[in-house]
């Protein structure tokens, strides 16, 4: 019988994490991605027809519409979308985070970022990778009602919209994650 090493534990994460993160869109192609978005759109004003008022006043948005992430110790997540100006897709981003703690499991999400500010909007496609901080709300849906952006929450020159999770993992968050502008 073969001793685990920690190399050897750590390899065969790092391997799993890189597997998992191909998120299931599989190509650069802008045409899959284009699509992906719609249909993410689409789902999200559909159950949670809350969001069509963010959609209406932000400035543009961030469509990223699967992103996986697996974690067991050290864990990891990527996802591809694109971001959204009136009915334009006018750049794609790709995003990745890492992080280390008591986490563990695997989990599929999508999230919307809606730039509630020309001004949040033009920092974000100004920066050579956005990271996802502090100057972000969350909107969440966490009793199974209709999701919908309080008073304050619109406020925000940022909201985050995270839905259509599958999967369970113990300490996902977007925080920390970094938005990196792609060629399709």
């Amino acid at each position: 019988m073969e001793k685990l090493t920690r190399r050897a534990f750590g390899a065969g994460l790092l391997g799993t994490s890189l597997a998992a993160c191909s998120n299931g869109v599989g190509t650069d192609n802008a045409a899959v991605i284009d699509a992906r978005v719609a249909s993410t759109l689409s789902f999200m004003k559909d159950r949670y027809p809350g969001t069509k008022s963010l959609e209406e006043r932000a400035s543009g948005m961030l469509v990223m519409p699967l992103v996986t992430g697996v974690g067991l110790g050290l864990g990891g997540s990527y996802g591809r979308g694109a971001l959204v100006v009136g009915e334009s897709v006018v750049d794609y981003y790709s995003v990745a985070s890492g992080s280390a703690g008591l986490q563990i499991g695997a989990q599929q999400y999508s999230h919307v970022l809606f730039f509630m500010t020309p001004e949040a909007l033009m920092d974000f496609r100004s920066s050579p990778g956005w990271s996802a901080g502090g100057n972000i709300e969350y909107a969440v849906n966490d009793q199974g009602e209709t999701l919908r952006a309080e008073t304050l929450t619109s406020l925000s020159p940022v909201i985050a919209v995270i839905f259509a999770q599958a999967g369970l993992r113990i300490g996902a968050t977007l925080e920390g994650s970094k938005y990196t502008r792609i060629i399709p």
